[in-house]
């Protein structure tokens, strides 16, 4: 038998594909139409390093979303899109300026102050949204040399409490910073769930309204892996290629990043994910907000669902279905939809809430 069909008849389903979860969005699988590109993509020999066809390509692609000026940069994955983007409009002196519940402040340990060498300087935040005013809380202390300097702040749309910004909202940030001389990032894990929500082009509160660098997610909206980092000012950032090597970001075959996003933003997949993950949401908010004892705690802006309900039945809930606390203490739990979340799937998760609550 040759070797190779060996190993793929030893290969075997460890899951139950019918299982899923409201824990993330991040335990979706890719979605058919990504599949389909990566397999497009295969075969042949293309230069590496981002030096293929489907890299170059995908550069037109982000422009049609993000203006002339954009270049994109294929990474591995969020954290370090959003290191690699950090890095790139700081000097080594340089702070940032972040919502307290920002996930490059609580979910990627340490890595844009242990990798990248910057300061995070934090602000609490009710809803995970900065403003002009909460951002004058640390942007001083330029001259300070005692005192790490502010240059960036970063917003994340939508935010980790799943509320959005307004592009309204953004543009205003964008102004204050600029002002001050700092730059704007953008933390896009969730670009997609948030244009859905605001029924609007990508373009419409990012390079359209001032924001000079964003982290372009793929993996949360249907893409195996692989993000981007978007520069769309591409004045305020020096040496990309290279800090994207040093992070360890570089991909040997980078065709196999790029044609997953193309596949996502070339048409309407990007949007059509999004849009359900978001109406799916809506669903379970809508189902579990009649039960009583369930307090819906913010927004319901695109695909997160954040409550509060009594801790022992959260446990019991979790021996059924898959999903996180947010704050264990409190009795707040959040709840993830993505792409391939089903209609059923949300009635049975409700129902099985409902269940739970009446013990």
């Amino acid at each position: 038998m040759n070797p190779s069909k060996a190993a793929f008849t030893q290969a075997r389903r460890h899951h139950d594909p019918q299982v899923r979860g409201f824990a993330s969005d991040n335990y979706a699988g890719a979605h058919p139409e990504v599949m389909a590109a990566l397999a497009l993509a295969n075969g042949g020999h293309q230069v590496a390093y981002g030096e293929d066809d489907y890299t170059e390509h995908l550069q037109s692609v982000v422009r049609s979303h993000f203006g002339s000026t954009a270049e994109a940069f294929p990474v591995f994955n969020g954290t370090g899109a959003n290191v690699v983007a950090l890095q790139a409009v700081t000097d080594r002196w340089g702070a940032v300026i972040c919502a307290e519940s920002a996930h490059i402040n609580v979910d990627e340990g340490g890595a844009p102050e242990r990798m990248g060498g910057l300061k995070l300087l934090t602000v609490p935040t009710p809803d995970g949204k900065l403003t002009p005013e909460l951002i004058d809380r640390q942007a001083w202390g330029w001259e300070d040399e005692h005192r790490a300097m502010p240059q960036v702040v970063s917003i994340t749309q939508s935010t980790e409490l799943g509320t959005l910004y307004t592009p309204d909202e953004i543009r205003a940030i964008c102004d204050h910073a600029h002002t001050h001389g700092m730059k704007v990032h953008l933390d896009g894990s969730r670009i997609a769930n948030a244009a859905a929500s605001l029924d609007v082009p990508m373009r419409t509160f990012t390079n359209a309204v001032g924001v000079d660098i964003l982290s372009l997610g793929g993996t949360k909206n249907g893409a195996l892996f692989g993000e981007a980092v978007v520069v769309i000012d591409r004045g305020a950032v020096r040496h990309m290629k290279h800090l994207r090597k040093l992070s360890m970001q570089l991909a040997s075959k980078m065709r196999f990043v790029s044609v997953q996003l193309e596949a996502l933003l070339a048409r309407d997949l990007w949007l059509r994910n999004a849009r359900h993950a978001n109406e799916m949401a809506q669903r379970l908010a809508e189902g579990v907000r009649a039960v009583d004892g369930v307090e819906i705690l913010h927004p319901v802006q695109a695909n997160g669902v954040f409550a509060r309900l009594p801790h022992d039945v959260s446990e019991r809930l979790q021996k059924r279905f898959r999903f996180y606390f947010w704050d264990e203490a409190a009795g707040v739990v959040r709840w993830m939809c993505a792409f391939d979340t089903t209609e059923e799937d949300v009635d049975t998760f409700v129902g099985a809430v409902k269940e739970e609550m009446a013990r």
